[in-house]
C-alpha cells in the first residue's frame, strides 16, 4: 500500500484537500473493479482531530494525528488561503514534521499555493518550483533561493513536486496516480474526472500583471513608458535614454527590478493588451498585431504562442465566442 497523507493546515483551501482525497480513493475503487489490490492508504492528517476552514464555515475531522503519523510515502500539501505569510505562521509546527518525513524518503507534493508552506521548509532551496501564476512574483521575493518556473503545470525534483494555479493541480494529482500505477489507470481517472491529462502549462490562463513591487523609480518610470505606448516599436536604447542610464547598467537594474530582461517585459506587456483585444472584440490576427507595434506576422505570432501556449487564432477561439473564424 501506497500511504498518501494528505495534510490539512489551518487556513487552507478545502476543494485541494478533497480532491485528492477522492482521487486516490477512486482510484482505488477502480482497481478493484479491474480485480486488484487497491493501492493508496489515503489519510487526513493534521495537528488536531478538527480543522476549522473559512472562518469556521467549513470543518474538516482529520482521520490521524500528526504526532501519530511516524512514515508516510506521500505528503500533499494543499493550497493555502489568505495573506501567505500569515497562513505560514499558523503552520509553523507542520514544517518539522514535513522534513522529517521527507529525510525519511517520503515524496512530498504542493497544490497550487501550497508551495509557499513547502518552501518555508527549505527542501526548494535551489531546485524548481510551481504555483498559481497570480502569485509567482510574491513566491519569488520570499523565497529568493527558489527556482520559480513561469508557466508550468508540473515541476518534479528529487522526490519534490508542485503544481501550478487552482484545478492545473489536478494535473499533478494525475501524473502521482500514472507513477504510482500505469498510464491506462491515470488516463481512466482523467476521463473520470474530465481533466486534460497532458496539459503542462498555465501560460494561457495567466495575465501578466507587471512586476512593480520593487523601489526602483527609473525602472518604474520606464514600466509605465511601455505600457502607456504599446502601439510603438520601443528599443531599449529608447528606454535608457529616457531615464539617462547606459544601456548595460539600465538592463542590469532592469532584470533585478522586474526578474524579466527589457525585452521579455516589452513583449508580454504587449501580448497582455493582444490578449485582451482576441477575448473582447471582433477584430482579426493583422488588427491586433498592428495595434501592439509588430508588423511581422510569424514573429508576432511566434512570441505570442511562447508567451501563452497558444497560436493567436487559438487563443481567441477559445476566449472570445464572438470570434469570427
Amino acid at each position: 500500500m501506497k500511504r498518501v497523507s494528505i495534510l490539512v493546515p489551518e487556513s487552507s483551501v478545502l476543494q485541494a484537500i478533497a480532491d485528492p482525497q477522492y482521487l486516490f480513493s477512486a482510484v482505488n475503487q477502480f482497481m478493484v473493479m479491474s480485480g486488484k489490490m487497491p493501492l493508496f492508504d489515503v489519510q487526513l492528517v493534521g495537528l488536531k482531530k478538527e480543522v476549522k476552514l473559512n472562518g469556521g464555515l467549513y470543518s474538516v475531522n482529520t482521520t490521524q494525528l500528526l504526532k501519530d503519523v511516524k512514515s508516510t510515502d506521500l505528503v500533499v500539501i494543499p493550497a493555502l488561503f489568505g495573506d501567505m505569510k500569515s497562513a505560514i505562521a499558523q503552520n509553523q509546527k507542520l514544517i518539522p514534521w514535513i522534513n522529517d518525513q521527507y529525510n525519511k524518503g517520503a515524496e512530498v507534493a504542493s497544490l497550487c499555493v501550497g508551495a509557499f508552506l513547502l518552501a518555508s521548509t527549505g527542501l526548494l532551496d535551489g531546485k524548481k518550483c510551481s504555483t498559481h501564476w497570480g502569485f509567482q512574483n510574491e513566491l519569488r521575493e520570499m523565497f529568493p533561493t527558489i527556482d520559480v518556473v513561469d508557466g508550468s503545470i508540473i515541476t518534479e525534483e528529487h522526490r519534490i513536486y508542485s503544481s501550478g494555479g487552482a484545478n492545473s493541480y489536478w494535473n499533478l494529482l494525475l501524473h502521482l496516480v500514472e507513477k504510482y500505477t500505469d498510464r491506462p489507470t491515470a488516463i481512466l481517472a482523467s476521463k473520470y474526472f474530465a481533466i486534460d491529462i497532458d496539459r503542462e502549462s498555465q501560460s494561457a490562463f495567466a495575465m501578466f500583471q507587471g512586476q512593480k513591487n520593487h523601489s526602483d523609480k527609473a525602472i518604474k518610470q520606464v514600466q509605465d513608458f511601455i505600457e502607456n505606448n504599446i502601439q510603438e516599436k520601443i528599443s531599449i536604447e529608447d528606454l535608457s535614454d529616457l531615464v539617462l542610464l547606459g544601456r548595460r547598467s539600465f538592463e542590469r537594474r532592469f532584470k533585478v527590478a522586474t526578474n524579466n530582461s527589457v525585452l521579455e517585459y516589452i513583449n508580454r506587456v504587449k501580448m497582455e493588451f493582444a490578449k485582451r483585444s482576441f477575448e473582447s472584440s471582433r477584430k482579426n490576427i493583422n488588427e491586433v498585431m498592428f495595434e501592439v507595434g509588430y508588423t511581422d506576422t510569424k514573429a508576432f505570432r511566434t512570441i505570442f504562442k511562447k508567451i501563452t501556449g497558444l497560436t493567436p487564432v487559438e487563443y481567441r477561439n477559445k476566449y472570445n465566442k464572438m470570434s469570427v473564424q
